[in-house]
């Protein structure tokens, strides 16, 4: 986007400097907690130096990171600054923060304006009027010099206007004593105002220029600046197409912007990066860290202190009570396809990045021990030629939207998975058992832990095919060697499908429609003597 070419005096470098060139928002880096802000001018040089001053732009502009250059060769640009004044508000209507008598008056200039615009259009009909009946008279001058005689029709017309030309007499005369009292209470508003508050002022930035011109004509000129106040994150859109064949995932994907530099980014080319400016800044001082060493007592000698902890499986990205992008560790920068237009109100806009559609597979998947609900799991392959940044998602199947869930962040061709809420047509219900034993000449504590888990499925006379259901239980992990956990595969029934080193168990279970299982797991914690905590 190119601002309007505006000429310049001959000698402009000892007046003031100029007023008014306009400095559009022609793009818009956004980053993760500010944005870079690109405009473009063009402007009518004269040769030698001049001064010129553009604006007026937002006032959060960041005076150190402001960058301006020329297009045009043989001229540069001697000096960049911005030049902050105060100016009286634009009039603009009163806000949701603006006090009882702002609005009052508010409300009083537009009832003004509108009585007002009824006044003149009352005059002017009375006018038309009067001009109607003094055409009326001459006709009836004209007609009775000629011997044309109409005396009922000139009585009727001479009646009907003077009907109007009263009825809309006292129109105007109610609107008028109507405008008085207005204007009256508008200044009774006005003095009460004066005396409470005091008129607020708004703080406008312009950026002073003084460019130096081998020779005269026209110039494009660039500036560049971050501005605070301006944020975005990703967001995605994914629409489930099941069929008998299989399942279609078309995933949207969109970009949140967030701004309220006090300017408007209309028709902008937006970019969106998952740079973070803030971090470029020295590290934190290393404070020392004192080690101390004892010897152990007698009783800590004896005894092996443990205890049970709940644990994360840790995956790429950064913890979630970190705020932020979560761009696998390196930038990344998506561009928007097409301008985009931000209005500065601080609320959220949308622009769309792209999407793709991929064939997906589908799981029912369960844990029981965290929830009895059993829901469907959705795994694809990011087809989008760019990774895709963890972000919220709104889920979309054939029955409409069905709620929010999480992508994760998703390295190009790699599998991603997404839950698309609970299915009403299963049910999980948990049972547990524990039993102990201690050995008589060993001391040594054995735990035998047995779950039991038991599946239901109600379908619709519809449904005849038969679903896998997809079940997960936990068992603890040992650190110490004093502590041993044993799966007892001869007490599972059925016996697991898999078992991992993370202490995850799982069974593929086959449902048919309304069909009932039940799944056994049966595990030992056996620990020394010496153990306490357990």
């Amino acid at each position: 986007m190119t601002g309007a070419t505006t000429p310049l005096p001959e000698n402009p470098l000892p007046g003031n400097p100029l007023r008014g060139i306009p400095l559009p928002v022609a793009a818009v880096t956004c980053l993760e907690d500010r944005s870079q802000v690109e405009r473009t001018a063009t402007v009518e040089l004269t040769a030698g130096i001049q001064r010129l001053r553009l604006g007026p732009i937002t006032a959060l502009a960041v005076d150190r990171t402001l960058r301006a250059e020329t297009t045009a060769p043989g001229t540069r640009v001697l000096d960049a600054r911005l030049v902050r004044t105060w100016t009286p508000r634009a009039p603009l209507p009163p806000g949701p923060d603006d006090s009882e008598l702002r609005h009052r008056l508010h409300e009083l200039e537009v009832r003004t304006r509108l009585t007002d615009q009824t006044r003149a259009r009352l005059e002017a009909r009375l006018a038309l009027l009067a001009q109607l009946s003094a055409d009326l008279l001459r006709e009836v001058g004209e007609g009775a010099g000629v011997g044309e005689v109409e005396r009922a029709r000139w009585a009727r017309e001479l009646d009907r206007v003077d009907a109007e030309r009263e009825r809309h007499g006292e129109e105007l005369r109610a609107t008028r004593s109507q405008l008085r009292r207005l204007e009256e209470e508008r200044s009774q508003v006005l003095t009460a105002l004066d005396e409470a508050e005091e008129e607020p002022a708004e703080l406008v930035a312009h950026l002073d220029l003084t460019v130096e011109a081998a020779a005269a004509g026209p110039t494009g000129l660039t500036v560049t600046h971050l501005v605070p106040c301006a944020l975005w994150r990703p967001s995605y859109r994914a629409i489930l197409d099941g069929s008998a064949d299989g399942a279609g995932l078309r995933l949207e994907s969109e970009a949140v912007v967030w701004q309220r530099t006090g300017e408007d980014w209309t028709g902008a080319r937006l970019t969106f990066s998952t740079a973070r400016s803030a971090l470029a800044t020295d590290p934190p001082a290393v404070a020392e860290d004192v080690l101390m060493l004892r010897d152990r007592t007698t009783e800590e000698r004896r005894t092996v202190e443990v205890e049970l902890r709940e644990e994360a499986i840790s995956t790429l990205g950064p913890a979630a009570a970190v705020p932020g992008v979560d761009d696998g560790g390196e930038v990344r920068v998506l561009p928007a396809p097409a301008p985009a237009t931000v209005p500065s109100d601080g609320r959220a806009h949308r622009v769309p990045l792209g999407g793709f559609t991929v064939p997906a597979s589908s799981e029912y998947a369960c844990a029981p021990e965290l929830s009895p609900l059993v829901t469907q799991v959705v795994r694809f392959r990011n087809a989008a030629g760019h990774p895709l940044l963890a972000g919220p998602v709104e889920l979309v199947r054939g029955s409409g939207f069905t709620g929010r869930g999480e992508l994760r962040f998703t390295a190009t061709g790699a599998d991603a998975e997404l839950a698309f809420g609970s299915s009403d047509g299963y049910r999980v219900v948990r049972e547990t058992e524990e039993r102990q034993a201690t050995a008589g000449l060993t001391g040594r504590q054995t735990t035998t832990r047995t779950v039991r888990l038991h599946l239901s499925r109600f379908s619709g006379p519809e449904e005849r095919d038969e679903q896998v259901v997809v079940v997960r239980e936990r068992v603890p992990v040992s650190e110490v060697s004093a502590v041993e956990v044993r799966l007892r595969k001869e007490g599972c029934s059925p016996g697991p499908d898999a078992f991992d080193a993370e202490g995850i168990v799982r069974w593929d279970v086959p449902l048919g429609p309304g069909a009932r299982r039940t799944v056994t797991l049966v595990y030992e914690i056996s620990a020394s003597a010496k153990v306490a905590g357990l």
